[in-house]
């Protein structure tokens, strides 16, 4: 379906991995074009609101804040243009009720606009059900990151599956081709990660190792569980038990097993070898899956399990494997 719809105010609720981030340094990553004096602007005017609140520009978010974003324009090349969608995705949807929605996001997709992106799945799905009253993300997937995406229909269930965050009992395991042979059956992985900003002004995470004196090093633990290995890759389960930036994709590549197409923290040769292959051999993409997320229903109290097959580019891939080479299986 195409469409044209105007700009319209978002609302959004801050999750873990925001938490502690200044309201200005938010803004500034999410829209990369807008002169920081009209970011300025707009949180002294109040538009930028916290809670329905005004705040300041140094005001700190904390996990479960919801953020007011008024309509922003990007200027590029000395043109104004407002953000609109143009083509939009038909969503598999895994579980809908009241409450919830729960869908298979697809690889190469953001989660929000911002940061160049001018359209992503939340404001797809708010255009295309504009009788909803309320729709917020639950937690986020990385833009090349696949599978599970929760978000909440009521703001009650979003409170109470942010609670099921903090308090540890949303379960979230993924799917991930691992470059090497994992030894291993089950590991713990307890890193602290540091939020760094490149040169060429881009966001990156590493491991915590006091080289950025300012930064506030955020504790990380991710269990691997081997399921298949290759002679050259292995196949894992990562539950992760704090949600960080990155934090599967940095646990991975520090201890020297980076993740099979991964643009930012994997072996760029390799990558590059597995982008021209040919057949079962090739791989396009970051192998990173959100496979299984287990919550307990914010209404009915039910224990549920919420599952996304892999897709078929990544089920090609290890059956590539499994035809070059005989595999090690570990668990299920």
């Amino acid at each position: 379906m195409n469409t044209q719809s105007p700009v319209s105010i978002v609302k959004e609720c801050i999750g873990e991995e925001e938490n502690d981030q200044r309201i200005d340094n938010f803004l500034f990553k999410r829209f990369r074009n807008v002169p920081k004096s009209h970011i300025y602007q707009l949180v002294r005017s109040g538009q930028v609101r916290v809670n329905g609140k005004r705040i300041d520009a140094c005001y700190r978010l904390q996990s479960g804040d919801m953020v007011r974003i008024p309509p922003i324009k990007t200027t590029e090349k000395n043109t104004v243009k407002q953000i609109a969608p143009v083509n939009f995705f038909n969503f598999t949807v895994l579980h809908e009720d009241d409450a919830l929605l729960v869908i298979d996001k697809p690889s190469g997709m953001a989660v929000h606009g911002g940061s160049g992106i001018s359209f992503g799945v939340i404001e797809q799905l708010r255009t295309q059900h504009p009788t909803w009253k309320f729709l917020e993300l639950v937690h986020r997937l990385d833009r090349e990151t696949s599978g599970v995406l929760l978000l909440a229909k009521k703001r009650s269930a979003l409170v109470d599956l942010h609670r099921q965050i903090r308090d540890g009992l949303m379960e979230k395991h993924y799917r991930v081709m691992v470059k090497g042979e994992w030894r291993n059956a089950k590991q713990h992985v307890k890193l602290a990660l540091d939020k760094y900003v490149t040169t060429a002004g881009e966001r990156r995470v590493m491991v915590a190792s006091g080289i950025h004196k300012d930064s506030k090093p955020m504790q990380a633990h991710t269990i691997f569980t081997l399921q298949k290995s290759w002679k050259n890759f292995s196949l894992l389960d990562a539950e992760i038990k704090t949600g960080r930036t990155h934090q599967i994709r940095v646990h991975l590549s520090h201890i020297g097993f980076p993740i099979a197409g991964d643009d930012k923290y994997g072996d760029f040769e390799v990558n590059k070898q597995l982008a021209k292959a040919s057949g079962g051999n090739k791989l396009a993409r970051m192998f990173l899956h959100a496979h299984t997320l287990r919550i307990t229903h914010p209404v009915s109290g039910a224990r549920m399990q919420l599952q996304s097959p892999l897709s078929m580019d990544l089920q090609k891939f290890i059956d590539g494997l499994e035809h070059a080479q005989p595999s090690h299986t570990c668990g299920s």
